[in-house]
C-alpha cells in the first residue's frame, strides 16, 4: 500500500463526510526568486477534505501551514511558484488556472478567513456593506438590481447566523470587539456560499471564552451549510477539540496524519510527541515542560533524511541518510483502514517511547473550599493596588476599564492575571509601569506611590524603571528594527547605571547567556531572529535593570507550543535565581498552572476571584472562573467534534 492510498480513506471514513472535495495530491512549492535558484519550501504535500468534513493542519511557524493552503486558493505570495503536484476541487485541477478564473475560484468554491479581521474587513466601511458586496460580487451584478430592503434583509440574515444583530451592518469594524468583528470576518467570507472555508490561525491570542465561541461558530456553520472546512492553528489542543482528522506539517512535509482521537491519545511521530508534550495542562503542573530544542530549519537548509531528525531524540543514522515518505501505520488507537500513517522510519518499534511520561509533576496544595481570596498587602510587596479605578472617556461615551481593583504582587512570587479580553488586564500593567493614569484608589511599586489622575514626572519614571520592567505580547514590534541586539542591550544597561547598584551590572554577553542566546547574537538585527529569539532579548532587555517586579503582558500568546514551553521553563529559572517578582498576564489558564504561584481573575474591569492558582484552577468559586476553565480546548465534555 502506497502512502498515497493511505491518504485516501479518511474522507471516505470520516463520520461526516460525504465525497471528496479537496484533495491536494505531492504539493510542491519553491521560492523562485532565490539568488542560487529555486528553494523548496514544501515537499509533496498530500491531504484530503470531504464534503461536511473539518480537518486541522497543525505545526510550528515554519511548517508551510499557511503557504499550503494559499496555494489551494491560487493565493502564494510574490516569490513563490508551485513547482509539482496536483490541486482539484470537487475534482477540477486549479492549478495552472489564470488569475480571472482562479478569482472566480474564491468565494464561490473556497474562501480563506485570516486570523486578524482587520485584514479582510475595510476600515471605511460599514459591515453590512462589506457583506452585500461579498454577495454582489459573486452575483454577476445582479444584485445591484435588488430592492434595498431585500438586500438589507439579506444581509441582517447573514448576521444572524453568525450571532449578531441587525444593528452591526451600520456600524464599522472598529467599533466592535474583536470577537465581533471575527464574526463579521466570517460572514463576509461565506457571503458567496462557499464549498471549503480555509480558517487561517482564527483563535490565536483570543482567550479560552472567545475562543471557543469562535470555534462553536465556524463548526456550526460548517455543519449546517455542509461545506469542508480546513482549520490552520498551532495549537494541538484546539485542533483536536474541533476537528475530525489532523495533519501535522513540519519543515514543508506532512509527518502524520490521522484522527483527532488517534493522534491525541497515541502519536505515531516524535514530533507530535513533542509538541504534545510541550502543551501545558490546566490540570496539572511539571517541574520543567519538556520543550522541543532547536527550531524549524529554514528552506534550503535541510538535510537529505528526516526534516526532525536534528531535534529528535529518537533519531538514528538512518534518520539523517534517507528520505521519509508518509507510510499506514498501526499502532496505540490505530484501527485498520482510518488511513493512519506516519513518516518515522523507526516506528512502530519506538511507539511506547513516545506514549511514556516525559516531565515530572509538581506536588501542589490541596484545593482548601474556605480559602481567603488573596494576599494581604505586605509592607515589601512589589506591586499593591488598592481600590483602584479607571474609566475612559469619549465623544461615544464612558468606558470603565477598572472598578475597585485591589491586587497584590508579593516580593519573590508569580501572580498570574487572567481574564477575557478587554476585561482590564493590560491597563492594571500600563498603571504599574508609568504608562497609564489612574482616577482614584491607590497604587505603590516597590515602595515608590504612584501619583493619581496623572502620569508620574520624569523623576518619578526613572526611579519606577529601577523596580519595574514589562515584556510586551508582540516580540515583533517591540524591538527597534533599525538597532543590533547589542545596541539595543547596551542602551538598556546606561539606562540602568544610575539604579540603585545591587551588584556588580552584566554586560551584553551575559545578558545574552542569561536567556540562552550565543553572545554573537549582539551583532545581529531583530529581522534574523526567530519571533522566540526576539522574545528572549526583550526579556534580556527587561532583566538589565534588575527590576523587583517583571510585568509580562501576554508575553508567550504569539508563539508556538515549543518555542513557548522554552520560554517558560526559562522564565521560571530566572525568577528564582533572581528572585524578583512576576505579574504574568495571560488568557492561557495552562501557562497559569505552570508558572503562577498565586492567580487573580478579571471580569469586566473587576477581580472576581483571586487565590493559590492550583486551589482557584481545581475548585473555582466565581462562575466565570468556572466558565473560563471549562470553555479550555480539550477540558472534559467540551469537544466540538460531532
Amino acid at each position: 500500500m502506497t502512502a498515497r492510498a493511505a491518504m485516501a480513506g479518511p474522507a471516505a471514513t470520516a463520520p461526516a463526510a460525504t465525497g471528496q472535495l479537496l484533495a491536494v495530491d505531492g504539493l510542491r512549492v519553491s521560492a523562485t526568486a532565490a539568488p542560487g535558484g529555486p528553494v523548496p519550501i514544501l515537499e509533496g504535500i498530500s491531504l484530503e477534505v470531504g464534503r461536511g468534513e473539518c480537518i486541522g493542519i497543525v505545526g510550528e511557524s515554519g511548517s508551510g501551514k499557511s503557504l499550503a493552503m494559499r496555494a489551494v486558493a491560487g493565493l502564494l505570495p510574490s516569490g513563490t511558484g508551485v513547482t509539482g503536484g496536483s490541486v482539484r476541487i470537487d475534482g477540477r485541477e486549479v492549478l495552472g488556472l489564470s488569475p480571472r478564473e482562479h478569482h472566480a475560484l474564491r468565494g464561490r468554491r473556497v474562501t480563506l478567513l485570516m486570523q486578524d479581521p482587520f485584514t479582510m474587513l475595510h476600515p471605511q466601511l460599514t459591515c453590512g456593506r462589506q457583506i452585500a458586496d461579498g454577495l454582489r460580487d459573486l452575483d454577476g451584478g445582479r444584485n445591484l438590481r435588488r430592492a434595498k430592503a431585500a438586500r438589507r434583509a439579506e444581509v441582517e440574515r447573514r448576521l444572524a447566523e453568525v450571532g449578531l444583530g441587525p444593528d452591526v451592518a451600520d456600524r464599522y469594524p472598529h467599533e466592535l470587539s474583536g470577537g465581533m468583528r471575527q464574526r463579521v470576518a466570517a460572514a463576509a467570507a461565506l457571503a458567496g456560499d462557499p464549498e471549503l472555508l480555509i480558517a487561517d490561525e482564527p483563535t490565536t491570542a483570543l482567550d479560552a471564552a472567545s475562543q471557543g465561541a469562535v470555534l462553536d461558530l465556524l463548526r456550526g456553520l460548517q455543519r449546517s451549510r455542509h461545506m469542508g472546512l480546513v482549520l490552520i492553528t498551532h495549537d494541538l489542543r484546539v485542533a483536536f477539540s474541533a476537528c475530525d482528522r489532523v495533519y501535522v506539517l513540519y519543515a514543508g512535509q506532512v509527518l502524520e496524519h490521522g484522527s483527532s482521537h488517534e493522534l491525541e491519545s497515541g502519536p505515531l511521530h516524535p514530533y507530535t510527541a513533542g509538541l504534545l508534550a510541550s502543551e501545558p495542562s490546566v490540570h496539572e503542573r511539571f517541574a520543567e515542560l519538556p520543550a522541543i530544542p532547536g527550531s524549524v530549519p529554514a528552506p534550503g537548509s535541510r538535510g537529505p533524511g528526516c526534516p526532525f531528525a536534528d531535534r529528535c531524540a529518537h533519531a538514528a543514522p538512518v534518520c539523517r541518510s534517507e528520505p521519509v515518505e508518509l507510510l499506514p501505520q498501526m499502532g496505540a488507537g490505530t484501527a485498520e483502514g482510518t488511513g493512519r500513517s506516519s513518516a518515522c522510519v523507526r516506528m512502530p518499534g519506538i511507539g511506547g517511547a513516545l506514549l511514556a511520561p516525559s516531565a515530572r509533576k509538581v506536588a501542589e496544595p490541596p484545593a482548601v473550599p474556605g480559602r481567603e481570596p488573596g494576599p494581604e498587602p505586605a509592607p515589601d510587596a512589589a506591586l499593591v493596588a488598592t481600590s483602584v479605578d479607571r474609566t475612559f472617556r469619549s465623544s461615544a461615551g464612558d468606558h470603565t476599564a477598572l472598578l475597585d481593583v485591589s491586587l497584590t504582587v508579593p516580593r519573590n512570587t508569580v501572580v498570574a492575571l487572567v481574564g477575557e479580553s478587554g476585561s482590564g488586564k493590560t491597563t492594571l500593567a500600563r498603571i504599574a509601569v508609568g504608562l497609564e493614569t489612574f482616577d482614584g484608589g491607590a497604587v505603590s511599586v516597590g515602595g515608590i506611590s504612584l501619583p493619581t489622575g496623572r502620569r508620574p514626572t520624569t523623576a518619578d519614571r526613572r526611579r519606577l524603571a529601577e523596580q519595574v520592567q514589562i515584556v510586551f505580547q508582540d516580540p515583533y514590534s517591540s524591538l527597534n528594527p533599525l538597532r543590533t541586539v547589542g545596541a539595543t542591550l547596551r542602551e538598556a544597561l546606561a539606562a540602568a547605571a544610575g539604579g540603585r547598584g545591587r551588584g556588580e551590572a552584566p554586560g551584553v554577553e551575559d545578558l545574552l547567556s542569561q536567556v540562552g542566546l550565543p553572545g554573537a547574537y549582539a551583532s545581529r538585527r531583530p529581522a534574523a531572529l526567530s519571533g522566540g529569539e526576539r522574545q528572549r532579548v526583550a526579556l534580556a532587555r527587561a532583566l538589565a535593570a534588575r527590576p523587583r517586579l517583571l510585568i509580562c503582558d501576554e508575553a508567550v500568546a504569539a508563539l508556538d507550543v515549543s518555542v513557548q514551553a522554552q520560554l517558560l521553563n526559562l522564565l521560571v529559572t530566572l525568577q528564582r535565581e533572581e528572585g524578583f517578582a512576576v505579574l504574568f498576564i495571560t488568557h492561557d489558564l495552562g501557562v497559569v498552572r505552570q508558572i503562577a504561584d498565586l492567580v487573580a481573575v478579571m471580569h469586566r474591569g473587576r477581580i472576581v476571584e483571586q487565590g493559590v492558582a492550583a486551589q482557584v484552577l481545581d475548585a473555582p468559586r466565581h462562575p466565570w472562573t468556572r466558565r473560563m476553565i471549562d470553555a479550555v480546548p480539550g477540558a472534559a465534555g467540551n469537544s466540538r467534534r460531532p
